[in-house]
C-alpha cells in the first residue's frame, strides 16, 4: 500500500539513505507487543497503542522501527554485517504533534569495528539532515551509557543499585530521585512489623534460615508455593530489597557521581576531561574510556568535527535497549529533536539472536524536518 501525506523530500531522502550502502526494508504495522513492553522502556511503553489477537496475544501498532527491523533480521537468518534503511509510519502518543507520523533511518547490524560504526551513524545522520535542510545550523549532543555504567560500577554500589541507576540514565527526574534516596538515611519500619520481628530474631541474617521460616509460614497458612514464587525466591528478593534500602553512599562518592553527571563540554575535550575526572576520583574507567577515545578519533576520520559536538555526561535517551553511544540532533538553539540514535549491542540477543550482534542506528522525524524546512524557506 502506497504511503500517503509524505513530505515532498521523501524520495530524495530514501535515495540518500540507500546511497549509504543500505538495503531498504519494511516491517508489518501490527507488531507483537511483548518486545516493546519488555525492552523499549517506560517512556515508550506508556505511549504505544495496544490491541489483542483472537487468541489473546498482545499486539501493538508499530511504535518505532529498531525492534521490528532487528526481529526481521533474526527471522530471515540474514548474515552480518548488514545496513538496513527504512521509511514508514509509526504510531505512538506524543506530547506535541500527531500520534501517527513518519520516521526514517538506518540500522547498522554486525559491524565489528564499533568505533567506526558509531562514527558512521552520527556522520550519516548529520549528512542526511544537512542535505534536507541546507543553511540550517544543527546542534549535536552526545552521551555514553557505558561510561556512566563504568563510573557507577567503580563507585562500589551493590548490583541492585547499579541496575537502578543505569535504568534511570537519561531520565533526569528519576535519576535525581535515586540520588536523593542514596544520600538520605533509610526510614525505619518500611518493610512492616513482621520483617522487623524477623530482624530482631536474627532470621534475616542467614538465607537458609529465612527460607525455612517462609516455607513453614506458607504451609501453615495454606499458601501454595506452586501458585506463586517459591520460598527461596521470596527470601532472595526480600534480602535484596533490604540491602538496597540500607545502602547509603558517603558524601564523597555522591559528590563524585554528581560531578560526573555535571560534565558538559566539547566532545574534542571530553576524553581528556574524563581521564582527569577518573584520576582525581581514583576510579578506573578502563575499557569504557578507551572505547570513548576511539569513537572520538573515528568521528574525526569520518569528517565529523568533535569540537562541534557537545558531550553531556548525563545525556541519555528514553529507550532501555541502549548500551553505549547515544545522540540527538536538533536545530541550533531549538530543542526540537530531528534525529536520535545510539548503540544497542544487547538487543538482538534479547530478541532471540543466537549470537551477540553489535548494532547502532538512528531515526529521523520527517514531520519535524518538514516543519524546520518550511520555516527556513
Amino acid at each position: 500500500m502506497p504511503l500517503i501525506n509524505l513530505p515532498a523530500f521523501a524520495p530524495d531522502l530514501v535515495a540518500d539513505l540507500e546511497a549509504r550502502g543500505t538495503e531498504r526494508v519494511d516491517t508489518p504495522v501490527i507488531q507483537p507487543a511483548e518486545p516493546f513492553l519488555d525492552m523499549a522502556g517506560e517512556d515508550l511503553r506508556r505511549r504505544i497503542f495496544m490491541t489483542e489477537s483472537e487468541t489473546g496475544k498482545s499486539l501493538c501498532l508499530r511504535p518505532e522501527f529498531t525492534i521490528p527491523v532487528c526481529l526481521r533480521h533474526i527471522e530471515t537468518a540474514t548474515g552480518t554485517p548488514r545496513r538496513y534503511a527504512y521509511l514508514g509510519e509509526v504510531f505512538r502518543q506524543r506530547r506535541e504533534g500527531s500520534s501517527e507520523f513518519y520516521q526514517a533511518g538506518i540500522e547498522d547490524l554486525g559491524e565489528p569495528d564499533v568505533a567506526r560504526a558509531d562514527a558512521r551513524a552520527v556522520g550519516d545522520a548529520i549528512a542526511v539532515l544537512t542535505n534536507r535542510l541546507p543553511g540550517v545550523s544543527l546542534s549535536v549532543v552526545l552521551g555514553d551509557q557505558s561510561v556512566f555504567e563504568a563510573v557507577v560500577a567503580a563507585c562500589g554500589l551493590p548490583a541492585g543499585w547499579q541496575k537502578r541507576l543505569v535504568h534511570a540514565f537519561g531520565n533526569q527526574t528519576q535519576l535525581q530521585r535515586l540520588m536523593d534516596t542514596l544520600s538520605n538515611p533509610a526510614p525505619s519500619g518500611i518493610f512492616g512489623p513482621e520483617v522487623e520481628r524477623l530482624a530482631i530474631l536474627g532470621k534475616l541474617d542467614d538465607e537458609a534460615t529465612l527460607i525455612a521460616h517462609i516455607d513453614a509460614t506458607m504451609e501453615a497458612t495454606g499458601y501454595s508455593t506452586n501458585a506463586s514464587r517459591s520460598p527461596a525466591d521470596i527470601a532472595r528478593r526480600l534480602r535484596e530489597k533490604m540491602e538496597l534500602a540500607s545502602t547509603r553512599l558517603d558524601a564523597r562518592t555522591l559528590a563524585l557521581l554528581r560531578e560526573f553527571l555535571a560534565l558538559e563540554l566539547s566532545l574534542a575535550d571530553a576524553p581528556r576531561a574524563l581521564a582527569a575526572f577518573a584520576e582525581k576520583a581514583g576510579l578506573s574507567l578502563g575499557e569504557a574510556l578507551a572505547r570513548f577515545e576511539s569513537r572520538v578519533a573515528a568521528l574525526r576520520e569520518a569528517g565529523v568535527d568533535p569540537s562541534a559536538v557537545i558531550y553531556r555526561a548525563a545525556f541519555g535517551r528514553p529507550l532501555d535497549y541502549y548500551t553505549g553511544l547515544v545522540f540527538e540532533i536538533t536545530p541550533e538553539r531549538d530543542p526540537l529533536v530531528l534525529a536520535g540514535g545510539g548503540r544497542f549491542d544487547r538487543l538482538l540477543t534479547l530478541l532471540g539472536a543466537r549470537e551477540r550482534i553489535p548494532a547502532v542506528g538512528f531515526s529521523l522525524w520527517l514531520d519535524r524536518i518538514a516543519s524546520v524546512k518550511e520555516a527556513a524557506a
